[in-house]
């Protein structure tokens, strides 16, 4: 009883008593300096690179600028921004011989020298990304970034085409085509529209092949007329061996090598309207093939002067049969320069019209003479399509229409030529000045 009494008397002085809370420590006054000049120095370091960062300012490139090579590897780079160029994207090609990078903007600039969100055409794609670390012990130099063969970029990375094929290309165009007739004072006011799909392709070595669609030329106004051919084809050749060899003994024997460059020529569905005042006549040629032979063609083939021959069936819509006409030309195709910006056509074609059937007013073996010379310049482009200026002069005799004179046409046409395609030639050479 005793125990008891004494050990609740102790609990209870114990309830009276308070504990006392854990004590918390106070920070030393330097301390808490400290923690406040580190806060402050990383917010400096995130403001404003630390000392030995890269903080390089480069320049966009300028008219004078080099030109990164067409040949090497493209590598990404990323440069600090800058006000012209604020992406930091560019793209660097090295030469690790010359410790040297030329970099050129990723995009085109505009023409206060900052960049556009148009990146650059017609360039090599970069697939590897120069590290800052390897780019820093290069010196990186402004440079204008490449272009293809046959085109031309300028200091704002902007590209242009300045070379042109004008034997692969989708031409259509206009023309004022006055004729004048021989036996007539007066003169037909005539318009020219045109059109045709020119391909041409090399085969083997010392082959070329070319080859014309939908070729048509439809006369509007006086004497209203066309002349359309389905496909004209034809194949040239060089012959490494010559023919035969011609040895000369006046003097210092001399040894002359002739060569025979023969070739192929056809054309297929060939339709013809002729007007000549009140008279109108049809024809339509089902096929044609003549043999070529090159008496002059240029290192490429695509230039040429040559004599063709060989028959042609046709048939006069007009009167009714189909007649054989065997004939022969003399033709040049020329361009004129390495860009492809003159051409020049030449051509005159005979042809004797057999086993026909008598026909009122006309010989029994008509006969046929074209001349033509051609000329045409590429004045401008739309979107790197060429626009060009033609001029034609052309003569035809003939006396293959019933009840119309024999005699002879001439017309002078002049217009415009829009092409819708005409890629650079396959000679074009690289060009750092537009001018090939």
């Amino acid at each position: 009883m005793l125990v008891s009494a004494v050990t609740l008397g102790c609990a209870l002085l114990l309830g009276q008593v308070e504990t006392p809370e854990a004590a918390v420590p106070e920070v030393p006054p330097q301390e808490e300096e400290r923690r406040e000049a580190v806060a402050a120095s990383l917010a400096e370091a995130l403001a404003k690179p630390a000392p030995g960062a890269w903080d390089l300012q480069m320049a966009v490139p300028g008219a004078d600028s080099p030109r990164q090579p067409t040949e090497g590897e493209v590598q990404c780079l990323r440069l600090p921004p800058t006000p012209e160029v604020p992406s930091g994207e560019w793209r660097a090609r090295c030469d690790e011989s010359k410790q040297e990078c030329l970099v050129t903007p990723a995009r085109e600039l505009d023409p206060e020298g900052h960049e556009t969100g148009q990146r650059l055409d017609r360039v090599n794609g970069c697939y590897d990304m120069l590290s800052p670390e390897v780019a820093r012990g290069y010196r990186l130099v402004p440079a204008i970034a490449e272009a293809p063969p046959g085109w031309y970029r300028d200091e704002r990375g902007r590209v242009l085409q300045y070379n042109f094929d004008l034997h692969r290309r989708i031409r259509v165009g206009g023309a004022w085509a006055p004729r004048w007739l021989h036996e007539t004072q007066g003169r037909d006011d005539r318009i020219r529209v045109d059109f045709g799909v020119d391909l041409e392709w090399p085969g083997d070595t010392g082959r070329l092949h070319r080859m014309t669609l939908l070729d048509s030329e439809l006369y509007l106004g006086d004497a209203s007329s066309f002349d359309a051919t389905v496909l004209r084809y034809d194949f040239r050749s060089e012959r490494d061996e010559p023919l035969f060899r011609v040895t000369t003994f006046y003097g210092k024997p001399r040894r002359l090598d002739v060569f025979a460059n023969l070739g192929f020529w056809m054309e297929v569905l060939h339709a013809e309207q002729v007007r000549r005042e009140d008279v109108k006549a049809d024809f339509l040629v089902l096929g044609s093939t003549h043999a070529t032979l090159d008496l002059w063609h240029s290192r490429d083939l695509v230039s040429y002067v040559r004599v063709r021959a060989g028959p042609t069936v046709e048939r006069d819509r007009t009167n009714g049969f189909f007649t054989l006409v065997p004939g022969a030309a003399l033709e040049g195709d020329l361009t004129l320069d390495r860009n492809g910006f003159h051409h020049v056509l030449f051509g005159a074609e005979a042809q004797k019209i057999l086993l026909a059937e008598h026909v009122e007013g006309r010989p029994l073996r008509p006969e046929r003479l074209r001349l033509r010379a051609g000329y045409e310049v590429i004045a401008l482009a739309i979107n790197d399509q060429p626009v060009s200026l033609t001029l034609d002069g052309r003569g035809t005799w003939r006396d293959d229409l019933a009840n119309a004179p024999a005699g002879w046409e001439w017309s002078a046409q002049a217009g415009l030529r829009f092409s819708l395609w005409a890629p650079a030639r396959r000679t074009a050479p690289v060009s750092h000045d537009g001018k090939g």
